[in-house]
């Protein structure tokens, strides 16, 4: 039920599936909503007393959700954070007259109101590891030189350089923010460490700026001043200036990027760097929904440089991506290929070839984990060796198809059980509440679905004959998998009227007489019913919309 309230709405009511009516219903379908389940629940209808109280109770709910429903402002709170936004302190204060639009503003100051005395305890760490590998010997051997060696015959790969970096955040007021980081780095067995410390403060909605200072043991304090500010609706610009102390002085820096929107998913870029590696950039990055695009031209010292590269998104579950890129310079030509994909909730593994002369053959591994990035360049071989491109292309995509079906896959499917059995356990308490009351509104309907059941056959019209909703098994790899559907005929044809039977799209679990028979598992809802004497079948998902009847619904006789 949850789901079809979507993720700003997790509450367990869902109103507008009560009623069975579409989330931009007007008044009147509303009312006409709330008549049709008031003529089935009020309680002076039922002389039984155990049935007049369950009336009263599902009465009530009716009377509860179109009072918010028929409600502007309320209802604007109710569609934007359910039902714990009706329920939060503070709304005694908002003036009713106010529009839906300044009623979420409202709450968002609220909000924020509650998240400032949060604000100590929240960081946001992030993090990189990489770990240069030196595998040119499984390509490149020199066996002749050393074969009188004691194990030269095994190929020696090499961890020759290391870096790790780590910085959090410490908000500390609605406007400032400390950011503290550290990095250290190896190569060949030298090395070295820095550490630096930024205070962001932002000064209005257009902009920021941040103070930067940080030392090092191969380089000397750092003082960094960085500007953001909105110049236009379109247009923005950074400036980075620093000053660097070191034994040869100091060496100042400047940077500026100004950028503009040329469309909707078009970004260029102008960078003008001075100091340290002065250069002179300019870039066109174009990203939509399926792909990212950028080209880039860079005159500079000591690089110069031409770069173009693409990315293809496929719109699947795990976020699948394939790019490819050249670029060529002063320092050579390069071109890189690969893919990323993502492994698990919050896990985005990656694998790059990188071609290039005179830099040779290297395999890129990077796996992103929540704000972690984990980074294995592997060097291969020196040199344009065809064996070693197959390898890096092949051996990748071979070890990842084997670790995805006999580790991962297996891994996910444990978790999501896991979590399937957490979410029930939770639940079970308020899923026996939810099936309680289904029954009792199922026993206020039977005198309703016999008169209906009497028009609808005297004029040959809409009789629902089996109904169920859940979870159904039609693929034999899962047949022993346990059905979970319920019966929801009675329901169904309760909501018949003039021979025709409309679900809204929501989650069916709302709807008078229905429950959620398995939570967080996929659900449909299957009907056979008979209109005009013929008989029909049709299978829904639980959030689509559903007409009855249909002449593609109709079972053919000879089949």
């Amino acid at each position: 039920m949850a789901a079809a309230l979507g993720e700003e709405a997790p509450d367990n009511e869902d109103y507008y599936s009560l009623l069975n009516v579409r989330r931009e219903a007007s008044q009147e379908e509303l009312k006409a909503a709330y008549r049709r389940l008031c003529m089935l629940y009020h309680p002076d209808k039922h002389r039984d007393p155990e049935l007049k109280t369950q009336a009263e109770q599902l009465f009530n709910l009716v009377h509860q959700a179109y009072e918010v429903l028929s409600d502007p402002q309320t209802r604007a709170i109710y569609d934007i954070y359910g039902k714990r936004g009706l329920e939060m302190e503070g709304w005694e204060v908002v003036e009713r007259r106010r529009t839906p639009a300044e009623i979420r503003e409202e709450f968002e100051r609220l909000q924020r109101e509650r998240e400032e005395r949060r604000l100590q305890q929240r960081t946001n760490p992030k993090g990189t590891i990489s770990v240069g590998i030196d595998a040119t010997d499984l390509f490149d051997r020199y066996d002749e030189e050393y074969e009188d060696v004691p194990g030269s015959s095994f190929p020696q790969i090499e961890i020759n350089k290391m870096h790790i970096s780590q910085s959090i955040e410490a908000p500390l007021t609605a406007t400032d923010t400390a950011i503290l980081s550290g990095s250290l780095s190896t190569q060949n067995g030298n090395g070295g460490g820095s550490i630096n410390f930024a205070l962001r403060r932002v000064t209005s909605a257009k902009g920021w700026g941040e103070l930067e200072f940080g030392a090092g043991d191969l380089q000397g304090p750092l003082f960094g001043l960085k500007i953001f500010r909105n110049l236009t609706s379109r247009c923005f610009i950074t400036t980075n200036c620093a000053l660097q102390f070191s034994s040869r002085g100091i060496r100042p820096g400047l940077t500026t990027v100004l950028a503009r929107n040329l469309d909707k998913n078009t970004v260029g870029y102008l960078q003008w760097r001075w100091g340290i590696q002065s250069a002179m950039n300019t870039s066109i990055v174009r990203d939509t929904k399926t792909s990212h695009f950028t080209v880039a031209l860079q005159l500079g010292i000591p690089h110069s440089f031409m770069m173009i590269s693409y990315q293809h998104k496929f719109q699947d579950e795990d976020q699948t991506r394939v790019k490819g890129s050249l670029k060529a310079g002063f320092f050579g030509t390069i071109m890189e290929y690969g893919a990323e994909r993502k492994i698990s909730r919050h896990s985005i593994l990656g694998a790059t070839v990188s071609i290039g002369v005179p830099q040779g053959v290297s395999l890129k591994i990077k796996l992103n984990r929540a704000s972690q990035t984990y980074f294995f360049p592997v060097h291969l071989t020196d040199q344009l060796l065809p064996s070693a491109v197959f390898y890096a292309t092949v051996g990748p995509i071979v070890i990842y198809f084997a670790m995805h079906r006999l580790i991962i896959k297996p891994y996910l499917k444990a978790q999501k059980e896991k979590e399937l059995d957490k979410q029930r356990e939770n639940t079970a308490s308020d899923v026996l509440q939810k099936k309680q009351e289904a029954e009792a509104a199922v026993r206020l309907m039977q005198e309703s679905v016999r008169r209906i059941i009497e028009t609808e056959e005297a004029r040959m019209g809409l009789i629902v004959v089996n109904a169920w909703y859940g979870k159904f098994v039609n693929d034999n790899s899962r047949k022993n998998e346990k059905v979970k559907v319920i019966d929801v005929t009675v329901p169904l044809q309760c909501m018949v009227k003039d021979s025709k039977l409309i679900l809204t799209e929501a989650s069916k679990a709302g709807l008078p007489g229905f429950y959620d028979p398995c939570v967080g598992e996929e659900k449909s809802l299957k009907v056979l019913y008979q209109f005009r004497g013929v008989l029909h079948q049709v299978m829904s998902a639980d959030s689509e919309a559903l007409r009855i009847p249909k002449q593609s619904h109709r079972i053919d006789a000879d089949g």
